[in-house]
């Protein structure tokens, strides 16, 4: 919880110069699986997309004004970003330009909030002078 609440933080401070995405994969710590003794919500597995996306109104409620998407039950985004359990990016023009530790241990926020503030920095430096006549 603490960690969704570090990331809406983010999300709410830097929403002048980036788009915010949350994308609900597979169930970390399911309730009829590996259980996590702290987890604020008892999730099944999801058994159906149905089950996901019921599992990602609850994800939704803990970052509002932050979209949250939701993979496939092929798990394709989960595959393809090495997301498992969690993990932090940064796209520009369809590129990864900032790629977080594979959480928990790797969730770094703070990492991100000083990726976004030096790319803040950027976009007041211009090498373009305009002049009016």
């Amino acid at each position: 919880m603490a960690r969704l609440k570090a990331f809406q933080g983010v999300v709410q401070q830097n929403a002048d110069i980036a788009d915010s995405v949350v994308v609900y994969i597979e169930e970390a710590h399911p309730s009829d699986g590996w259980m996590s003794t702290d987890a604020p919500y008892q999730i099944p597995k999801h058994r159906c997309l149905e089950d996901r996306l019921n599992a990602a109104k609850l994800m939704h409620l803990e970052v509002p004004g932050c979209p949250v998407v939701v993979d496939s039950m092929e798990n394709s985004s989960n595959a393809a970003y090495g997301a498992y359990f969690d993990r932090l990016y940064i796209l520009q023009e369809g590129k990864i330009v900032y790629q977080g530790g594979r959480g928990p241990e790797g969730y770094r926020i703070t990492e991100l909030r000083d990726w976004l503030d030096q790319y803040r920095k950027t976009l007041g430096k211009s090498d373009d002078l305009v002049i009016n006549v």
